[in-house]
């Protein structure tokens, strides 16, 4: 069973994503600030990260960042999800290390699951 670690601060949205993820068969952890998510990426390993970029104490990228320059957690992907669009955000994001940039605005919980398949997919074979 995959793991994924969902990092965002807004409440009703982290629990539509964990329930469409256990139907799907992922284990979650979730966070609801960007410190408590470093803290969980470091101790639970997970598969997959879904990262927000607007959260308190620390923000995703600054998380993403950590992630990135920590060489025990730097290959767990991590897909940004937030409401920050704009080419800016996107690419500073993917450059940083991100695996996917996805607008929350123009998501369903069901393309959250597709992408997320679609990432894990490209890790392992990048694994092999």
């Amino acid at each position: 069973m995959k793991k994924v670690l969902i990092i965002e601060d807004d409440r009703f949205l982290r629990k539509v994503i964990v329930k469409k993820l256990s139907r799907e068969k992922y284990q979650t952890t979730e966070a609801a600030d960007g410190e408590e998510g470093l803290k969980l990426a470091q101790s639970e390993s997970p598969d997959l990260i879904l990262l927000d970029l607007v959260l308190p104490q620390m923000d995703g990228f600054e998380v993403l960042e950590r992630i990135k320059n920590n060489k025990s957690i730097s290959k767990i992907p991590v897909i940004i999800l937030s409401n920050l669009g704009g080419t800016d955000k996107m690419n500073k994001g993917l450059k940083m290390g991100a695996a996917d940039f996805l607008i929350k605005a123009e998501l369903n919980p069901g393309e959250i699951v597709f992408r997320i398949k679609a990432v894990l997919e490209r890790s392992k074979k990048l694994k092999k």
